[in-house]
């Protein structure tokens, strides 16, 4: 099982994929960026902001374009030792997503277990039918026992602390084959 070098430890979720990110894009590999949160400022002071409020639920925290494919992914890191919960998924990250994978891209969770210091691609489709499964009555939580047989694991290689494009490389391989 592939996990996180010593020196990336309690770094978090999110800023070890930004690293990342700048390093593909320094590379010339990928150019993927962070979505902003759509904030609408109220009022302020200077430059300063004293209220402000969500506008609208965001599409999914990162997209880019890799290899002339289109990539809309979720961040995801869990405390829980042994499951995935699925509230920490959202229906409009849902909808996104599935919107996003019929359209052609590749879209998946980076799914961190901080407890255990493993990080998992998981793909769209995964996602979607967990939380389908979940909204219709099913388990509410993907057990890290399923991740591990059928995800895979994200470590940090070739001076990349978080190689998530190793894995995309692998999904890619596997849509050739269907």
């Amino acid at each position: 099982m592939t996990r996180l070098s010593q020196g990336n430890r309690g770094m978090s979720l999110e800023l070890l994929i930004n690293h990342s990110n700048q390093i593909y894009y320094e590379r010339g590999q990928a150019v993927v960026n962070k979505r902003p949160t759509p904030v609408k400022i109220v009022k302020t002071k200077g430059t300063r902001i004293l209220s402000a409020y969500l506008e609208s639920p965001s599409t999914v925290d990162y997209e880019g374009t890799y290899q002339g494919h289109s990539l809309q992914f979720e961040a995801k890191s869990t405390k829980q030792l042994n499951r995935f919960p699925m509230d920490n998924v959202h229906l409009h990250q849902i909808n996104h997503l599935r919107a996003r994978r019929l359209s052609g891209a590749i879209t998946f969770a980076v799914i961190e277990f901080a407890k255990r210091n493993t990080v998992f691609y998981v793909p769209g489709e995964l996602i979607e039918r967990a939380w389908d499964a979940a909204e219709n009555g099913g388990k509410k939580s993907i057990p890290f026992d399923d991740l591990s047989r059928e995800c895979l694991t994200i470590g940090s290689k070739s001076g990349i602390p978080l190689d998530y494009l190793a894995a995309v490389d692998e999904h890619i391989r596997q849509m050739a084959l269907l």
